[in-house]
């Protein structure tokens, strides 16, 4: 019985160290990948269009003359 604890007790110290860094690799926040540059993309303005009531689009017209 005393060889069977001696066998199983590396075993379970093999098991426990690799859950514990099976647990800390599941629980660890994901870090951005390699490649995603900060400010890459370059936003125009005016790409938007607002709508218009009927009452400000006669007035653009008028405005425009």
């Amino acid at each position: 019985m005393v060889i069977v604890a001696c066998l199983l007790l590396p075993m379970a110290a093999v098991l426990l160290y690799a859950m514990d860094r099976l647990e800390d690799w599941l629980n660890r926040t994901p870090q951005p990948p390699r490649h995603a540059r900060h400010g890459h993309l370059r936003l125009i303005d005016g790409g938007r269009q607002e709508t218009l009531t009927p009452a400000q689009a006669g007035r653009r017209n008028a405005d425009a003359a």
